[in-house]
Protein backbone atom coordinates (compact mmCIF):
# COMPACT_ATOMS: atom_id res chain seq x y z
CA UNK A 1 0.00 0.00 0.00
CA UNK A 2 0.97 3.24 -0.57
CA UNK A 3 -0.24 6.52 1.05
CA UNK A 4 0.57 10.27 0.87
CA UNK A 5 0.91 11.88 4.65
CA UNK A 6 -0.43 15.60 4.53
CA UNK A 7 -1.10 17.59 7.25
CA UNK A 8 -3.71 20.18 8.30
CA UNK A 9 -1.10 22.64 9.00
CA UNK A 10 2.38 23.03 9.78
CA UNK A 11 4.47 21.57 12.86
CA UNK A 12 1.19 19.04 13.04
CA UNK A 13 3.14 15.91 13.10
CA UNK A 14 3.65 14.56 9.78
CA UNK A 15 6.75 13.42 9.89
CA UNK A 16 6.11 11.56 13.59
CA UNK A 17 2.95 9.83 11.78
CA UNK A 18 5.08 9.12 8.55
CA UNK A 19 7.32 7.25 10.71
CA UNK A 20 4.28 5.44 12.61
CA UNK A 21 3.30 4.05 8.91
CA UNK A 22 6.34 3.65 7.65
CA UNK A 23 7.26 1.11 10.81
CA UNK A 24 3.75 -0.36 10.57
CA UNK A 25 3.78 -0.78 6.96
CA UNK A 26 7.15 -1.70 6.96
CA UNK A 27 7.57 0.54 3.98
CA UNK A 28 9.97 2.70 2.13
CA UNK A 29 9.82 6.47 2.48
CA UNK A 30 10.09 9.60 0.28
CA UNK A 31 10.29 13.06 0.71
CA UNK A 32 9.51 14.91 -2.37
CA UNK A 33 10.55 18.60 -1.06
CA UNK A 34 12.70 19.21 1.97
CA UNK A 35 12.74 22.56 2.42
CA UNK A 36 14.98 23.73 5.72
CA UNK A 37 18.43 21.74 5.73
CA UNK A 38 19.78 23.11 9.19
CA UNK A 39 19.80 20.70 12.19
CA UNK A 40 17.82 17.94 11.41
CA UNK A 41 15.74 17.13 8.01
CA UNK A 42 12.33 15.18 8.44
CA UNK A 43 14.11 12.06 6.23
CA UNK A 44 17.12 12.41 9.15
CA UNK A 45 14.41 12.20 11.84
CA UNK A 46 12.66 9.62 10.39
CA UNK A 47 16.12 7.13 9.77
CA UNK A 48 16.91 7.89 13.51
CA UNK A 49 12.92 7.08 14.92
CA UNK A 50 13.00 3.83 12.83
CA UNK A 51 16.33 2.58 12.76
CA UNK A 52 15.26 1.63 8.95
CA UNK A 53 17.95 0.93 6.43
CA UNK A 54 19.34 3.42 4.13
CA UNK A 55 18.07 1.40 0.82
CA UNK A 56 14.56 2.22 2.75
CA UNK A 57 14.69 6.25 2.10
CA UNK A 58 14.48 8.02 -1.41
CA UNK A 59 16.24 11.13 -2.69
CA UNK A 60 14.41 14.50 -2.34
CA UNK A 61 13.32 15.83 -5.66
CA UNK A 62 14.02 19.25 -4.09
CA UNK A 63 16.25 19.71 -1.67
CA UNK A 64 15.94 23.69 -0.36
CA UNK A 65 18.02 25.77 2.33
CA UNK A 66 15.58 27.41 3.78
CA UNK A 67 12.73 26.57 6.24
CA UNK A 68 9.40 27.99 4.25
CA UNK A 69 6.85 27.10 2.17
CA UNK A 70 8.18 25.70 -0.58
CA UNK A 71 7.65 28.35 -3.35
CA UNK A 72 9.39 30.53 -1.45
CA UNK A 73 12.37 28.43 -0.71
CA UNK A 74 12.24 27.59 -4.12
CA UNK A 75 12.55 30.95 -5.03
CA UNK A 76 15.32 32.00 -2.45
CA UNK A 77 17.42 29.12 -4.12
CA UNK A 78 17.12 30.67 -7.33
CA UNK A 79 14.74 27.63 -9.14
CA UNK A 80 11.33 26.90 -9.98
CA UNK A 81 9.83 23.49 -8.63
CA UNK A 82 8.46 21.77 -11.51
CA UNK A 83 5.74 19.31 -11.34
CA UNK A 84 7.41 17.24 -13.64
CA UNK A 85 10.35 16.19 -11.70
CA UNK A 86 8.22 14.08 -9.49
CA UNK A 87 8.13 10.76 -10.37
CA UNK A 88 7.18 8.07 -7.46
CA UNK A 89 10.17 5.83 -6.93
CA UNK A 90 10.02 2.59 -8.65
CA UNK A 91 9.10 -0.88 -7.13
CA UNK A 92 5.44 -2.02 -6.14
CA UNK A 93 5.91 -2.37 -2.14
CA UNK A 94 4.68 0.00 0.81
CA UNK A 95 5.62 3.59 0.46
CA UNK A 96 4.91 6.59 2.43
CA UNK A 97 5.56 9.80 0.62
CA UNK A 98 5.56 12.93 3.44
CA UNK A 99 4.10 16.26 2.31
CA UNK A 100 5.63 19.87 3.07
CA UNK A 101 2.61 21.85 5.25
CA UNK A 102 -0.57 21.75 4.51
CA UNK A 103 -2.75 20.81 1.38
CA UNK A 104 -2.89 24.51 0.28
CA UNK A 105 1.03 25.29 0.55
CA UNK A 106 2.13 26.62 -3.04
CA UNK A 107 4.96 24.43 -4.84
CA UNK A 108 5.40 26.83 -7.57
CA UNK A 109 2.97 29.75 -9.15
CA UNK A 110 0.07 27.29 -9.85
CA UNK A 111 0.42 24.67 -8.49
CA UNK A 112 -0.30 23.54 -4.45
CA UNK A 113 0.44 20.25 -2.67
CA UNK A 114 -2.86 19.02 -3.16
CA UNK A 115 -2.01 19.27 -6.80
CA UNK A 116 1.27 16.82 -5.91
CA UNK A 117 -1.02 14.03 -4.30
CA UNK A 118 -3.60 14.22 -7.05
CA UNK A 119 -1.15 13.86 -9.76
CA UNK A 120 0.66 10.91 -7.79
CA UNK A 121 -2.07 9.30 -7.73
CA UNK A 122 -1.67 8.20 -4.02
CA UNK A 123 -4.56 7.76 -1.36
CA UNK A 124 -4.10 10.18 1.62
CA UNK A 125 -3.66 10.18 4.99
CA UNK A 126 -4.55 13.39 7.10
CA UNK A 127 -2.49 14.49 10.28
CA UNK A 128 -4.16 16.98 12.68
CA UNK A 129 -3.67 18.16 15.96
CA UNK A 130 -5.87 16.65 18.99
CA UNK A 131 -6.11 20.59 20.54
CA UNK A 132 -8.72 23.18 19.74
CA UNK A 133 -9.26 24.26 16.28
CA UNK A 134 -8.47 20.81 14.70
CA UNK A 135 -12.20 20.62 13.87
CA UNK A 136 -12.34 23.47 11.55
CA UNK A 137 -8.93 22.60 10.05
CA UNK A 138 -9.26 18.97 9.59
CA UNK A 139 -12.59 19.18 8.02
CA UNK A 140 -11.55 22.30 5.53
CA UNK A 141 -8.58 20.06 4.64
CA UNK A 142 -10.90 17.05 3.81
CA UNK A 143 -13.42 19.09 2.09
CA UNK A 144 -9.85 20.60 -0.21
CA UNK A 145 -9.39 16.64 -0.57
CA UNK A 146 -12.71 15.19 -1.56
CA UNK A 147 -13.02 18.53 -4.05
CA UNK A 148 -10.14 16.72 -5.92
CA UNK A 149 -11.56 13.58 -5.90
CA UNK A 150 -8.47 12.18 -3.98
CA UNK A 151 -9.21 8.97 -1.63
CA UNK A 152 -8.90 9.43 1.91
CA UNK A 153 -7.67 6.32 4.01
CA UNK A 154 -8.22 8.08 7.41
CA UNK A 155 -6.77 10.57 9.65
CA UNK A 156 -3.81 10.62 12.33
CA UNK A 157 -4.47 12.85 15.56
CA UNK A 158 -1.13 14.40 17.24
CA UNK A 159 -1.21 15.45 21.04
CA UNK A 160 -2.68 14.51 23.80
CA UNK A 161 -6.54 12.26 23.45
CA UNK A 162 -8.96 14.86 22.99
CA UNK A 163 -11.83 11.96 22.62
CA UNK A 164 -14.45 14.58 21.80
CA UNK A 165 -12.75 15.88 19.03
CA UNK A 166 -11.98 12.27 17.84
CA UNK A 167 -15.99 12.33 17.69
CA UNK A 168 -16.96 15.48 15.43
CA UNK A 169 -13.79 14.66 13.55
CA UNK A 170 -15.29 11.13 12.77
CA UNK A 171 -18.75 12.12 12.23
CA UNK A 172 -18.82 15.65 10.77
CA UNK A 173 -15.81 14.59 8.52
CA UNK A 174 -17.28 11.65 7.83
CA UNK A 175 -14.27 9.99 8.27
CA UNK A 176 -11.89 7.09 10.47
CA UNK A 177 -9.29 7.87 12.74
CA UNK A 178 -6.77 5.80 11.92
CA UNK A 179 -4.01 6.30 15.18
CA UNK A 180 -3.87 8.73 17.68
CA UNK A 181 -0.31 9.58 18.98
CA UNK A 182 0.05 10.92 21.87
CA UNK A 183 2.98 13.04 23.40
CA UNK A 184 5.75 9.75 23.47
CA UNK A 185 8.91 10.88 25.16
CA UNK A 186 11.07 8.98 24.43
CA UNK A 187 10.23 9.44 20.53
CA UNK A 188 11.53 6.29 19.37
CA UNK A 189 10.29 2.59 17.14
CA UNK A 190 9.42 0.90 20.35
CA UNK A 191 6.65 3.55 21.55
CA UNK A 192 5.70 3.97 17.52
CA UNK A 193 5.42 0.52 16.83
CA UNK A 194 3.14 0.32 20.45
CA UNK A 195 0.64 2.57 18.94
CA UNK A 196 -1.39 -0.01 17.05
CA UNK A 197 -3.85 1.00 13.82
CA UNK A 198 -7.02 0.70 14.29
CA UNK A 199 -7.04 -1.15 10.93
CA UNK A 200 -4.69 -3.23 8.70
CA UNK A 201 -2.98 -0.56 7.14
CA UNK A 202 -2.46 -2.81 3.97
CA UNK A 203 -6.39 -3.36 3.65
CA UNK A 204 -7.86 0.00 4.20
CA UNK A 205 -10.71 0.67 2.19
CA UNK A 206 -10.12 4.46 0.40
CA UNK A 207 -13.35 5.35 -0.74
CA UNK A 208 -13.07 9.30 -2.55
Amino acid sequence: MRYFITGTDTDVGKTVAAAWAMLHLEANYWKPVQAGIEGETDQAQIRRITGADDDRFHDSAYVLPDPLSPHEAAKRAGVTIDMDAFELPEGDGPLVVEGAGGLMVPLNQTRYVVDLIEMLGLPAILVARSSLGTINHTLLSLGALRARHIPVAGVVMNGPPSPHNREAIETYGAVRVLAEIPPLDPLNREALLAIKPECDLMKVTVPA
